[in-house]
């Protein structure tokens, strides 16, 4: 059965519209219905959303000066009806707070009376029945108190709007209170049977009349005051809609209104769909078998020690399992560590719960780890290649697990945090905010459906403990010695993606998306684009570069961004905009390996997103072109832009080092972070062109995108700032063991350099140091730095470069972290950690103090 919402014309003159609640007919309508019922959100007239008499006004001639006075008099008794409507609703607010008042009223002495020897009803049964009770009398407190006075102080310029749109937004609690609805009466009606003085209290509360004097009441019973606010969610839509009518589309308040009812109507449609699913649920067989609904390994926080967890998602517990170690070839075991039931499990603890210290690794060192596994894996390639023993291997084999395992151990940071009922905390760290999302996803799907506590004796824990070696469903720790011999090594080069737009949101928001990929055994975030303000279909238009080391998926999330930090979601110690969707697609080689740009979409939670990719190799993508261009900067020779400007240092770089240093410099990953590439072509555009307004460009630009346009200048140098000939000896000294002689070597070579590479080498070194004094900010660092530039400014270009073999350096996989990329970061590392550059004061005087620079 459908429950129709009623619907009020609005032509009345003299009263406000009635929007009260009828407690005989809630009473019927609630007996009739032993489930709970749809409800229909289509209301029997609609408002007039556009007007063509008040469109056209502007346009009108002065022949037709009448019919402009007649508009004027329909829209003067359109803003008065507006006050008469407010007065309705006015009403019908205090009246509703007058039954959530009741119905909290014997909810306190309950309460006091549970942690009593003679209790009336358990803490438990209270929670149910009058779940989210106080939440809702508190939104609408909040709510009648910011309307009242504008309506008293009323003008036909006065706004309410942005009151009716944030009590849309918070209809999340009427949901919590919907879903509940059956078991809180259900609850209520097994307390009334099994306890008199119960059954006494629900059926005579007391509901203050609030035209009359305090003493005035009506008894009501505590199942019709349940009712009303399924009943108060049912008009949300028929207030919005008489308002809507009232108001003018020129008013302030008509977008206002017009995202809270769609917000309304889209709440209404949903808890349709969701009924039948809902109400399936609740008739669960109680003796049902337990199911596994997800599993993983994670690494736990316990007490600021990071540890390694299997664990488990039982349709009624969460368990917490540690792997045991396997000796004598035994099959694997699991020692139980903790467990929660999901009906005692919440993600918000109390007020007082200490905030998480999550212990952080320096990105220098997980770097290391990641260069040491590249370096093993390759020997191991190696070794089979020249068919050694196995006992090599196998040596081998063990110290990449070793380091796998410390790399899977210290990198994740994303905290999820989990309390039981009384308030204790565990914490785990996962290194995608997707994985993230998926685990409280569906334990709070879950948790819907769980009605009955599971409290488990040591024997049964110890059974369940052992059946999760059979039950699992990630069997292996993701590590290289777990793989298959003929598993997909994965990609290694430059992934392009265009995020174009997304299509399917049924609300206007201000949306942006991330993208992960991952590389040795877990997912990282790669990049961000910006966010599309206030839309139901946001166009980004944006194109990243993601670097893949041996990556086999791409992920993106769709998310809300919350200005408002008082509305933000305060889990897991951290502020967080909410996820809208998230879906992800499979990197192909063979599907990926031709150069053309392919189109995609990932459908999410009924969101698209389309998408185009494209993927080059490594070896393609770090080539550079002999200089063709005539003009331009990008593409010429650095020398030939100094002489054309009559300077030491290229227009460009000075620039774009201008403007960072005015605005970048506490911007967190600055030259880090991809930039919009839709910008950064604009950019070398107006540079190549020597546009005149390229300052004006840039001061109007996300500062990333001033970073990437720097970055793909040097890039494109068609010879690198340390030139090929000596960029085999700089590979070269950096390896020399001794410290006096390579500081020698190496600031000779520098100082060899031509003398527009030098000072523009110098110029970049310098900002590049003030970029890390500001490190606790920005979170780029020294080592960061020469991780990002230093490709960029010595990778040489000769396909095969002059490195002198030297067999203490890992030879790696042809990766990222291959010897060569990892010899271009140490150059430029000992060069940024160096505390001067002790040039000849001729060439310091002739250079660093040049007017020209």
């Amino acid at each position: 059965m459908v429950l129709v919402s009623p619907f009020t014309d609005g032509h009345f003159t003299g009263t406000p519209p009635s929007y009260g609640y009828d407690a005989d007919r809630a009473e019927e309508q609630r007996r009739h219905h032993e489930i709970l019922p749809y409800i229909d959100d289509s209301p029997s007239s609609s408002p007039h959303l556009s007007s063509k008499s008040r469109s056209s006004r502007d346009t009108l001639s002065s022949g037709s000066l009448e019919s402009s006075k007649s508009t004027e008099c329909d829209l003067e008794k359109g803003l008065e009806m507006r006050k008469w409507v407010l007065s309705g609703i006015l009403a019908t607010e205090e009246t509703y707070l007058s039954h959530l008042e009741a119905l909290l009223l014997p909810m306190k002495p309950l309460k006091a009376a549970a942690t009593t020897s003679q209790p009336v009803l358990t803490v438990a049964q209270i929670e149910t029945i009058f779940f989210k009770v106080p939440e809702l009398y508190e939104i609408h407190r909040e709510f009648y108190d910011g309307l009242l006075p504008r309506v008293q102080q009323w003008s036909h310029h006065q706004r309410v709007g942005d009151l009716f749109q944030k009590l849309a937004s918070q209809l999340g609690v009427y949901r919590a209170f919907v879903d509940n609805y059956e078991l809180a009466v259900e609850t209520a009606e097994k307390c009334c049977q099994a306890n008199t003085q119960f059954a006494e209290i629900s059926e005579n509360l007391k509901v203050r009349s609030p035209k009359d004097s305090k003493d005035q009441t009506a008894k009501n019973s505590l199942e019709a005051l349940l009712y009303k606010p399924v009943d108060r969610v049912t008009r949300s839509t028929l207030v919005l809609h008489d308002l809507l009518k009232h108001t003018p589309t020129s008013h302030p308040d008509h977008p206002l209104l017009q995202d809270a009812l769609r917000i309304s109507q889209n709440f209404l449609s949903s808890i349709n769909e969701e009924s039948t699913p809902r109400r399936q649920s609740m008739t669960v067989k109680k003796g049902e078998n337990r199911q596994l609904l997800k599993d993983s390994f994670m690494v736990e926080l316990v007490e600021g020690a990071r540890k390694l967890r299997h664990v488990f998602l039982f349709s009624d517990l969460l368990l917490c399992a540690k792997l045991k170690k396997q000796i004598g070839g035994k099959n694997q075991q699991y020692d139980s560590k903790w467990y929660i039931p999901l009906t005692e499990l919440t993600f918000q603890g109390p007020e007082e719960a200490e905030p998480l210290t999550i212990p952080q690794v320096p990105d220098e060192e997980l770097d290391a780890m990641k260069v040491k596994i590249s370096h093993l894996r390759s020997e191991i390639q190696r070794e089979k290649r020249a068919n050694k023993g196995s006992k090599v291997i196998d040596r081998l084999r063990k110290k990449l697990s070793e380091q796998e395992s410390m790399l899977l151990l210290t990198s994740p940071s994303l905290p999820i945090r989990v309390y039981n009922k009384n308030g204790k905390s565990y914490s785990f760290l996962i290194s995608s905010d997707y994985e993230r999302a998926e685990w409280r996803e569906i334990m709070k799907e879950q948790q819907k459906k769980c009605l009955k506590t599971s409290s488990l004796t040591s024997m049964e824990l110890q059974m369940l403990t052992s059946s999760c070696v059979k039950l699992q469903t990630v069997h292996h720790i993701p590590l290289s010695i777990n793989k298959e011999e003929d598993e997909s090594p994965g990609l290694h080069g430059f992934l392009n993606v265009i995020v174009h737009s997304a299509s399917g949101l049924k609300q206007s928001l201000n949306l942006y998306c991330t993208m992960e990929v991952d590389s040795f055994g877990f997912f990282s975030n790669k990049a961000k684009t910006r966010v599309y303000r206030y839309t139901t279909e946001p166009k980004w238009n944006e194109e990243f570069e993601i670097d893949l080391e041996g990556s086999q998926t791409l992920r993106l999330l769709c998310y809300e961004k919350c200005y408002n930090k008082t509305k933000q979601n305060k889990e897991d110690g951290e502020s967080t905009d909410r996820i809208m969707g998230k879906g992800q697609i499979q990197l192909d080689p063979a599907s990926l390996q031709g150069k053309d740009w392919q189109r995609t979409v990932i459908p999410m939670n009924g969101i698209e997103v389309k998408l185009s990719i494209k993927f080059t190799t490594r070896e393609f993508s770090l080539q550079r072109m002999p200089s063709r261009k005539p003009m331009g900067v990008f593409g010429v020779k650095i020398s030939t832009v100094t002489k054309r400007e009559r300077s030491k240092v290229p227009y460009i770089v000075r620039q774009c080092l201008e403007e960072i240093e005015r605005r970048g410099m506490e911007e967190v990953g600055i030259y880090r972070v991809s930039g919009v590439a839709t910008d950064i072509q604009a950019l070398k555009t107006a540079f190549d062109t020597n546009h005149k307004d390229v300052s004006v460009m840039m001061s109007e630009m996300d500062v990333n995108a001033i970073a990437g346009t720097l970055k793909l200048y040097f890039r494109e140098l068609p010879e690198p700032l340390f030139t090929d000939d000596l960029y085999p000896n700089f590979a070269g000294g950096i390896t020399l063991s001794d410290s006096v002689a390579k500081e020698s070597c190496m600031l000779n070579l520098l100082l060899s350099l031509p003398e527009p590479n030098l000072v523009t080498f110098l110029f970049l070194l310098d900002h590049m140091k003030r970029v890390a004094d500001k490190e606790s900010i920005n979170k780029m660092s020294l080592h960061n730095l020469a991780t990002v530039f230093g490709p960029t400014l010595l990778r040489p270009s000769e396909k095969d470069s002059k490195i002198p073999a030297n067999p203490t350096q890992p030879i790696s996989m042809g990766d990222s972290w291959s010897l060569e990329v990892m010899a271009q970061v140490q150059v430029l590392l000992y060069f940024l950690q160096l505390e001067t550059i002790p040039t000849p004061d001729s060439k310091r005087q002739s250079i660093l103090f040049s007017t020209e620079v």
